[in-house]
C-alpha cells in the first residue's frame, strides 16, 4: 500500500520515524469533509484520551487553533496536528480509510498498541494499564 510522505513542520519527533503517515485513501477523505464542511483553514487534530474499553481510544477533530506545543504535519494540503502527550501514543501509527458498508471509517493502525478491541478505537500500549473490559465493550461485541 502506497502511502503518502509527510513535512512534520513544528515540533521534532524521533530521528527517522514519522509522526503519522495518511493513506491516499484517507487523504482524500480528510480533504472532502473540509471542503464539505468549509473548513479550508482547518487541521485535523488526531489525539488520545483515557476510556474506551482497552484504556485509551483515540480521537480525531478539525480545529482552527493549533498550538504552539503541537507537532504539525503536512500532507500535501491537509494539515494533521498532534499535542505533546497523544503523539507518544501515536507516534509511527497510519491513519487509513476502510470503504465498507459496515465498519468502514477512519482506522489507526498503531504499531504502539499491544492491545485493541474490535471498534477499533480503543487500544492499551505496554505502559498503560488495561481498561477491563479487554474481551470487548458493548459497541464491538
Amino acid at each position: 500500500m502506497a502511502e503518502l510522505q509527510n513535512e512534520v513542520m513544528n515540533n521534532e519527533v524521533a530521528a527517522g520515524e514519522a509522526a503519522l503517515t495518511v493513506t491516499p485513501l484517507a487523504l482524500t477523505k480528510i480533504k472532502e469533509l473540509l471542503e464539505q464542511r468549509g473548513l479550508s483553514d482547518h487541521a485535523l487534530r488526531v489525539f488520545v484520551a483515557g476510556g474506551g474499553c482497552s484504556g485509551l481510544q483515540y480521537g480525531m477533530a478539525f480545529e482552527a487553533n493549533i498550538q504552539d506545543t503541537d507537532t504539525l504535519i503536512r500532507v500535501d494540503d491537509v494539515r494533521l496536528v498532534i499535542d505533546p502527550t497523544s503523539l507518544m501514543y501515536v507516534q509511527g501509527a497510519h491513519i487509513d480509510f476502510i470503504d465498507a458498508l459496515v465498519g468502514g471509517g477512519f482506522r489507526i493502525d498503531n504499531p504502539n498498541a499491544v492491545s485493541t478491541c474490535g471498534c477499533g478505537t480503543s487500544f492499551r500500549t505496554k505502559d498503560h494499564e488495561a481498561g477491563g473490559h479487554e474481551d470487548g465493550c458493548s459497541s464491538c461485541s
